[in-house]
């Protein structure tokens, strides 16, 4: 059974710095495309970034280009999500996901986790 669990969250001044984690486990990382959505309260789900499992292929929503990044770590079966420079607008409960092709698309994957809190105080 694949499971992810996400961890790193907490609360940031604005300008700072944070970096989540998502531990995958009962299937290796490079099998999957993995990406990264949040959900700020009151609205819907956006998509935030995504890799497919050899990480040519990288896709960003335009509100983070330049300011966050995804990384894998296979060895620790786990994918990174390293955003700098946030701003109150970032604020959201963060999800990572998995599946087969990186796409905007929550639809597309296939394995959620539970998500991890991100506050950034103006």
């Amino acid at each position: 059974q694949v499971q992810l669990v996400e961890s790193g969250g907490g609360l940031v001044p604005a300008g700072g710095s944070l970096r989540l984690s998502c531990a995958v486990s009962g299937r290796t990382i490079s099998t999957f495309a993995m990406g990264w959505f949040r959900q700020a309260p009151g609205k819907e789900r956006e998509f935030v970034l995504a890799d497919n499992w050899s990480s040519s292929n990288i896709l960003y929503a335009d509100s983070v280009k330049g300011r966050f990044t995804i990384s894998r770590d296979n060895a620790k079966n786990t994918v990174y999500l390293q955003m700098n420079s946030l701003k109150p607008e970032d604020t959201a409960v963060y999800y990572c996901a998995a599946g087969r092709l990186a796409t905007r698309r929550g639809e597309s994957y296939n394995f959620w986790g539970q998500g991890t809190q991100v506050t950034v105080s103006s």
